[in-house]
């Protein structure tokens, strides 16, 4: 009989996660079938996505309450269709406030869950364990610090490492990708990450590209690159750019973000999936983020840590310059990007990132698919 997968991601990241968790799963099921909702490469694996991905890629609290009706529906209307379906398992990759709710219900009908990606639980809310304990069979997570409170709460846990560490070479090329991009091989090169979600945009855009326009003037063969997450994000950063006084030597680039940031000698980006491909390509970074004065006033009550990006959580210490909310201002970046531009000795960090780079090669969808397939088994 063939397997049946219902899979859940709700923006880029999860994408990538889900396209390369379906490969791997087709190994073990070839005639497998898989449906959900996902984006542009889980659908070229084979995934039918049953409504589009973008529907979940909200960010803050206000924009999820505009929302809430139209996304609670859309939740009830899925789960009654798994439930219809009754799949051999139901995986939910990250987007926890969506997924756990479903696999709760799911869980309860009889489904087998794996949720994909640990939610902050040791973050922020740590009372979330309890309804995560409740929702699901198996959590894979993606770094090893995260299996104390599993492992504290009795939640079945597996590490998997993160599937970026087995596909990003321990020394990455930085001639080589520029040769890619097509772009001049010994000008100085920023790239700018500012997110993949329009929320993210709205908020870093701006400061971000107030410091593009400072280091321009310090440097003036700057190269300044932007990968685009999708259509609906360049259009977004093409309507900024075009509003300014001055145009801006710019280049927009069609996702491609790895391939970017490989090419960059320094990289300023949201907060998120993208600090640790940054970290595991080796480049020095500033990391931001930024979200609306009453979202920031929820999560700064909930936020039990003091760093929040990976390869400050990695590490244990501060190795990147970090700055959220009212600190991420141009003036503020601007004063860090130099600093690391003209830092000439960053091999001390560099070996930070290979010794933790060599922490996250755990086996990533390999060892992801075959905690499934024995999650089915027994």
């Amino acid at each position: 009989m063939n397997k049946c997968f219902y899979l859940v991601a709700g923006e880029a990241s999860g994408d990538i996660l889900g396209a390369r968790l379906i490969r791997e799963l087709k190994n073990y099921f070839p005639k497998a079938t898989f449906s959900g909702i996902g984006g542009p490469l889980m659908m070229a694996e084979g995934f039918q996505s049953l409504y589009p991905m973008e529907r979940l890629s909200i960010m803050g609290i206000v924009p999820i309450l505009k929302r809430l009706p139209g996304l609670l529906k859309m939740r009830n209307d899925l789960a009654k269709h798994i439930i219809e379906q009754n799949p051999d398992c139901f995986i939910g990759i990250d987007a926890p406030v969506f997924n756990t709710g479903l696999e709760f219900r799911l869980k309860h009908r009889g489904i087998k869950t794996v949720h994909y990606v640990s939610p902050s639980v040791w973050a922020w809310r740590e009372n979330r364990i309890h309804k995560i304990a409740k929702s699901v069979s198996l959590m894979l997570c993606l770094f090893p610090f995260e299996l104390e409170i599993y492992q504290r709460f009795n939640v079945p846990a597996v590490c998997i490492g993160h599937p970026l560490a087995n596909e990003i070479p321990l020394s990455p090329n930085t001639t080589q990708a520029r040769q890619a991009l097509k772009i001049k091989p010994d000008n100085l090169t920023l790239a700018i990450l500012p997110g993949s979600r329009g929320t993210e945009v709205k908020f870093l855009l701006q400061p971000f590209i107030e410091t593009a326009q400072n280091l321009l003037q310090h440097y003036p063969k700057l190269q300044i690159l932007i990968p685009c997450a999708n259509y609906k994000r360049r259009t977004q950063i093409e309507n900024y750019l075009t509003q300014l006084p001055e145009a801006m030597p710019v280049t927009l680039i069609d996702g491609q973000s790895r391939l970017v940031m490989q090419a960059a000698d320094l990289v300023l980006l949201a907060s998120g999936t993208a600090t640790l491909e940054a970290m595991l390509l080796k480049k020095p970074m500033i990391v931001a983020y930024k979200v609306s004065a009453f979202s920031y006033w929820v999560f700064k009550k909930l936020l039990k840590i003091k760093q929040f990006s990976l390869p400050n959580l990695l590490a244990g210490k501060a190795i990147v310059r970090e700055f959220i909310q009212q600190d991420c201002t141009a003036e503020k970046l601007t004063e860090a990007s130099i600093n690391l531009i003209e830092n000439k000795n960053n091999l001390s960090l560099e070996k930070e990132y290979i010794e933790l780079h060599q922490t996250l090669k755990l086996g990533g969808s390999q060892k992801a698919a075959k905690a499934i397939v024995d999650l089915i088994a027994h």
